[in-house]
């Protein structure tokens, strides 16, 4: 679980929160995050995004409502869940017991030349969450502290929000497909079943 740094391994992180998902929806904001949801297994239930950046927490929203029975959640990275801090505030707002936000922080923009983001220099997102009005957060930086954090995913007393410290170092990248439409009704279809397609 953790990196050579004494930091978490991100992908191990990946792996250990979606072991045993169940019916768990896991939507991936762009870059790393949607390269391990695929590394460590492709799932029709996995929403790995393109593009889009910012936009994570808000899609996990919208899925949230739509599906209040099933736990869902956001794994993005600090670059992206920065870009649509905004976010939070909805979220907060219309707290959506099922929804959880987990951020891979590494402190750095990954996919654009390993520039430093806020994070690394004293912004902190944990209490930005509880500033909006999450009630439930955590600050992970321990592999004993994963249990809980999984634990947190499916008790459905969100909305719920976390920071993992990770490693920063690059992994081998694992693509999931590149077609939007085919992700999409995949998931359309695990959620809905077969017929889904025809209930546009």
């Amino acid at each position: 679980m953790l990196a050579p740094s004494g930091k978490l391994d991100r992908r191990e992180l990946a792996r250990a929160l979606l072991a045993d998902r169940g019916e768990m929806v896991c939507i991936a904001g762009l870059g790393a995050p949607a390269w391990d949801i695929t590394a460590v297994g492709d799932h029709p239930l996995n929403l790995p995004l393109w593009g889009g950046m910012g936009g994570a927490a808000m899609i996990g929203l919208g899925l949230a409502l739509a599906q209040p029975s099933r736990p869902v959640l956001v794994l993005t990275g600090d670059g992206e869940m920065l870009m649509g801090i905004g976010a939070l505030a909805t979220i907060a707002v219309k707290k959506p017991r099922n929804l959880s936000i987990v951020v891979q922080d590494n402190e750095h923009y990954g996919e654009t030349g390993m520039q430093e983001t806020a994070t690394r220099h004293g912004v902190d997102l944990v209490a930005m969450a509880r500033g909006a009005g999450f009630e439930r957060t955590m600050f992970v930086t321990k592999a004993e502290e994963v249990p809980a954090l999984k634990a947190a995913l499916h008790a459905g007393e969100g909305p719920f929000f976390a920071v993992a410290k990770i490693d920063e170092a690059s992994k081998k990248l694992v693509l999931p497909p590149r077609d939007g439409s085919i992700i999409q009704n995949r998931m359309r279809e695990a959620i809905l079943g077969p017929a889904a397609h025809h209930q546009l």
